[in-house]
């Protein structure tokens, strides 16, 4: 018994989906369950033969639109209690598919062009004549090439690493993918997760269609100094004990070159300073840039001279003083 095949849920499609929709999702679904894309996976080929068989259908309005009415007499059929083998020739001719005692019509498809094989057997009885329902047959030859809708090939992705100094200038990779050398330019301002496109440079399209695109995914490996927080970057700094009790200048390195910060008086450890404009570039515009935010540790000397012993000791007892 030949079973009723529902097209548009093989296409996931609505049974009112226009012929865009229908278009948009067989390319969808060709894309995804192409020979070419699962070599050897008889399940994906199988797949792949019904899509194309739907398409088929759905794509010519004459037959959809009889395959539309024999869907409502099979419904109909089904409602009713239909139990058993399905009364094909009744539904059919309902369908307007033609019938016995009229002389059915099957037309002979001559297909050609490399797709994934033929149709099932639920097609070849709607379009193709089979199924025997008495009659006298008569063959109508309508010659025609299969169509092969072209398809677009997939977008493939390849993961590069670079180091934040690169994502803070921008870099350039080289690199062999699928038998290719290919040269890509990574932006200032990248960052983990930032994709660089390298159009037609991904899977091979079908039948004429064009190649996807080659997504070069970026990871930023961590940094020893730098912490980075979308486009702004965090550092420590150690300055020695005197600058921070007595205030001055220090020279601050950044991606970008050094800079000079003044230290207060009194400056405490932990204290964060904000150089504003000195943080990564950003990726959609690099002539604006993140800020840089310092902290500031203090280091205790450890080789104090006897002399210098003696002053800290002078201090403290000053400082002891102050406070009784």
């Amino acid at each position: 018994m030949t079973d009723y095949k529902d097209y548009y849920k093989i296409l996931g499609v609505s049974r009112d989906a226009s012929e865009k929709e229908i278009k948009r999702a067989y390319r969808k679904l060709a894309r995804k369950y192409h020979p070419d894309v699962n070599p050897g996976d008889k399940k994906a080929e199988e797949r792949f033969k019904a899509i194309n068989e739907a398409y088929e259908v759905l794509s010519d309005k004459e037959k959809r639109a009889q395959y539309d009415q024999l869907g409502s007499q099979y419904q109909q059929w089904q409602r009713m209690g239909g139990q058993g083998n399905v009364p094909w020739e009744d539904l059919m001719r309902q369908a307007g598919f033609g019938g016995t005692g009229g002389g059915n019509v099957r037309y002979e498809f001559h297909t050609g062009g490399g797709d994934a094989g033929g149709f099932s057997d639920f097609f070849e009885m709607l379009f193709g004549g089979l199924g025997g329902f008495g009659g006298t047959t008569q063959t109508r030859t309508r010659p025609r090439t299969r169509r092969r809708t072209p398809i677009r090939g997939q977008d493939l992705e390849h993961e590069v690493t670079i180091s934040l100094e690169e994502a803070y200038h921008g870099t350039t990779r080289v690199f062999d993918y699928n038998g290719k050398r290919l040269t890509v330019h990574i932006p200032p301002g990248a960052k983990t997760g930032t994709r660089v496109r390298l159009s037609g440079k991904g899977g091979e399209g079908y039948a004429g269609g064009e190649a996807g695109d080659l997504y070069l995914k970026v990871q930023v490996a961590d940094h020893p100094v730098y912490e980075r927080k979308g486009d702004d970057l965090y550092r420590d700094f150690t300055i020695d004990l005197y600058t921070a009790v007595l205030g001055g200048e220090v020279r601050i390195p950044t991606l970008g070159g050094d800079v000079r910060l003044k230290i207060p008086p009194g400056t405490q450890s932990g204290q964060k300073f904000r150089l504003a404009g000195r943080g990564m570039p950003h990726l959609r515009n690099p002539e604006k840039h993140g800020d840089l935010y310092v902290r500031v540790l203090i280091g205790v000397p450890k080789d104090l001279t006897p002399e210098e012993r003696q002053l800290f000791e002078k201090l403290a007892a000053m400082r002891a003083g102050r406070h009784n």
